[in-house]
C-alpha cells in the first residue's frame, strides 16, 4: 500500500505523515481505543511508534490511520490481535 507523502502546514511549522508528533493520550482519544490497547498493541507488534528522550513514545499519523482501521476491525468486527496483524500483512502484500 502506497502512502501519500502530504506535508500538513500549521503556521510556520510543517508535520510529515511519517513524523513521530502524537503522544499516546491524544491518539487514544483520536481513534477511541484505551491507552492500555495501545500499549498492547505496540508490544504486540501490530503499531511502531518511536521512542522519544525518555520512555514516552510518540505516533505518526500513518500510525494513527492504522490505528483507526485497527480499531474497526476489533470493535466492530471482533478480531483479536493476531488476527488484525494477519489482516495489515494481508494488506501489505497486495
Amino acid at each position: 500500500m502506497k502512502t501519500r507523502r502530504r506535508v500538513v502546514e500549521v503556521g510556520e511549522f510543517a508535520i510529515g505523515p511519517e513524523e513521530p508528533a502524537y503522544v499516546i493520550g491524544v491518539v487514544s482519544r483520536l481513534v477511541g481505543l484505551p491507552v492500555w490497547t495501545l500499549r498492547i498493541l505496540d508490544r504486540e507488534g501490530v503499531v511502531r511508534p518511536r521512542a522519544r528522550a525518555g520512555r514516552a513514545r510518540l505516533y505518526s499519523m500513518i500510525e494513527v490511520r492504522r490505528l483507526v482501521r485497527v480499531r474497526y476491525w476489533m470493535v466492530d468486527r471482533h478480531v483479536n490481535v493476531e488476527g488484525v496483524r494477519a489482516l495489515l500483512e494481508l494488506e501489505q502484500t497486495r
